[in-house]
């Protein structure tokens, strides 16, 4: 689905998710989220918008900050989200990828003194 081209059909509903921006999401950070919102709203009855809201924000949280939630609840927000692109999203690495990461480092540069 276009974004722009479902705003343009649907306006009273575009200038209804706008009210739904944080006044912490960057232009960037909005884009996408709205973007989850419009292409999944349809889905919804207006008793779940809540439902849909938070979804978006487990979505957005996971991209732009690197939340972690159950395994269950991000493979329905990636499948909620398929298709949004976001350039230049952060790249986010456990504790725990760290840690191998420095040991693999370790163990290498101790073979090769």
């Amino acid at each position: 689905m276009d974004v722009d081209e479902f705003i343009q059909q649907n306006r009273a509903l575009a200038e209804q998710v706008e009210t739904y921006r944080g006044y912490w999401e960057s232009e960037k950070h909005w884009e996408a989220r709205r973007e989850f919102i419009l292409r999944n709203i349809s889905d919804f009855e207006l008793q779940q918008l809540d439902h849909l809201l938070s979804l978006s924000m487990v979505w957005a949280n996971n991209v732009f900050l690197g939340c972690r939630y159950s395994a269950e609840l991000l493979e329905k927000v990636k499948e909620m989200a398929e298709g949004i692109v976001v350039v230049d999203a952060p790249v986010f690495k456990t504790r725990d990828e760290i840690i191998k990461k420095q040991q693999v480092c370790l163990r290498t540069d101790t073979h090769t003194r």
